[in-house]
């Protein structure tokens, strides 16, 4: 018999949450062949993973539950998400076997032993989760990273031999913090020691960098995440400039139908303009919070970022990850979901 639960209503849903720890949630469709590809991986996960109060697997039909699925901002199927103390805190969207198995394996782990994750490598103050965050959430909001339209990202005048926009997003802590501050060669050259390629971001003939991020559906946005791990300098540099900075002035545009150009953002206002101080940056992580006037930012569709200086004697901007920070706010019309094939890799 199985152990996973057909959701019905949206009070089942939410009394199932808030009665369980951990909850991993199939939104599917009738109709979606992907959705029916993974259903017996999901169903083998359930068998082997449910615990009673503990870990509970449900199963939301999209077409029926039109309001949890518009709650949440499910606009492909399969997505599934996982919630820990009622909270969203890792998303997959695909019929990706492996990540939905990490995932939940992940959780899993932690629900059983109590493992602690490693500096910021949970979701913040909201519970754990797979994604790492350079610094805590503000109380009421969470992680809605996972809203971007990835394949609607673009960033100008980056060095194209290092990360390219998506670097910015993923999931994964930083090589650079991961390697501590002792080590004072990483984050220099253009890749790893083993050829892979570095997973940052540092923009190309001058200190500017201009990203456009396009959301999946309407969002409230209290604060952006900036990580920026650029190496030490050492006593003996010759040439501080070589040094990648990180950002100072940053001007922030909100519901652009696309990206804005260089000379262009000079003319435009942004909806708002953020200096970030030294002493903004925490000292472990790198990361520093940029609160945005809230009432500005309450139906964002999509959001441009641009970099116009960094603090230092550098000739580039260096940016390591960045996270959104906020709550999903109207969602698009379930007439325009699409579902998604069992595409691996980006």
């Amino acid at each position: 018999m199985s152990k996973t639960v057909q959701i019905s209503s949206a009070s089942q849903f939410d009394a199932l949450i808030s009665a369980s720890t951990i909850v991993v949630t199939d939104f599917y469709a009738d109709w979606c062949g992907p959705c029916k590809q993974i259903a017996p991986i999901y169903e083998q996960l359930s068998a082997s993973l449910s615990r009673p109060k503990k870990i509970t697997f449900t199963k939301v039909n999209v077409d029926q539950q039109t309001e949890i699925a518009q709650r949440y901002g499910v606009t492909a199927m399969p997505t599934f998400m996982i919630f820990k103390n009622a909270q969203v805190v890792s998303t997959v969207r695909g019929a990706d076997p492996r990540k939905l198995s990490e995932a939940v394996q992940k959780l899993a782990a932690e629900a059983e032993g109590g493992s602690s994750a490693e500096g910021f490598s949970t979701s913040g103050g909201s519970g754990g989760g797979s994604s790492w965050l350079g610094a805590s959430l503000p109380k009421g909001y969470r992680d809605i990273t996972d809203q971007l339209d990835v394949k609607g990202l673009d960033l100008l005048n980056s060095d194209d031999e290092l990360g390219s926009a998506r670097t910015l997003f993923d999931s994964k802590q930083p090589s650079s913090a991961a390697a501590g501050a002792s080590n004072k060669g990483k984050g220099k050259g253009k890749g790893s020691e083993d050829g892979a390629r570095s997973d940052w971001v540092e923009s190309d003939t001058d200190e500017q960098l201009m990203l456009f991020m396009p959301f999946q559906s309407t969002l409230k946005v209290h604060s952006l995440h900036l990580t920026s791990l650029p190496p030490p300098a050492s006593s003996d540099a010759d040439d501080f400039s070589e040094i990648p900075m990180r950002p100072k002035t940053i001007n922030i545009y909100s519901n652009r139908p696309h990206i804005l150009g260089f000379d262009e953002a000079e003319d435009v206002p942004p909806t708002q303009s953020v200096t970030v101080a030294p002493s903004d940056w925490d000292e472990k992580t790198g990361t520093a919070k940029v609160e945005l006037r809230f009432v500005k930012f309450q139906n964002v569709s999509s959001l441009v970022v641009f970099v116009a200086d960094g603090e230092g004697e550098g000739q580039k901007i260096r940016l390591d990850r960045l996270r959104i920070i906020g709550e999903t706010g109207e969602k698009r019309e379930l007439g325009k979901l699409e579902k998604i094939g069992d595409e691996q890799g980006e």
